[in-house]
């Protein structure tokens, strides 16, 4: 590769890190908005998320791994979820000693109401591009969820404390 290409390459990827970082930023920040709007913490909204697409009751212990969090401050989480009515405790039908945490139907509903108002102009924003780059965007989010689960692994485990 020629110093010109390296240069070149050098600043499109100084870019493009300045604009993944304004990128994360603005989506915590919507985050945060998000949570203030339906009057939850920031994690009880994500935990929100990834319980609709588990699908099926799970254990507090699945929601420490869904979050990262120690199993004490996933059932603090589900305590605040609880009492604000998203999600309930229920024994499992198969072993009564396993309590699992199941969505409360009716929020749920209201809850993925107002994901899809919120939703339409993420749909508008997505209409400029063809299914070729929209598949493209998909790969990469599928690619970022996957490193970002392993530099998570490597900040808890002090991989990156100073020398």
């Amino acid at each position: 590769m020629t110093q010109k290409k390296v240069a070149g390459r050098e600043a499109l990827m100084a870019g493009m890190q300045g604009e993944a970082r304004r990128y994360m930023a603005s989506y915590a920040l919507f985050n945060q908005a998000v949570a203030d709007h339906l009057r939850l913490h920031p994690t009880d909204v994500q935990c929100l998320s990834l319980l609709s697409l588990e699908g099926e009751p799970v254990t507090i212990g699945r929601v420490a791994e869904l979050t990262g969090l120690t199993t004490g401050s996933a059932t603090r989480l589900v305590d605040r979820l609880e009492r604000a009515g998203y999600v309930r405790r229920e024994r499992d039908a198969e072993d009564r000693r396993r309590v699992l945490v199941a969505s409360v139907p009716e929020k749920a509903a209201e809850l993925a109401a107002f994901w899809r108002r919120l939703n339409r102009a993420w749909g508008e924003l997505f209409d400029a591009y063809d299914d070729a780059e929209i598949t493209l965007l998909t790969d990469y989010m599928r690619r970022t969820i996957d490193l970002s689960a392993t530099q998570v692994e490597r900040l808890r485990a002090g991989e990156f404390d100073a020398d």
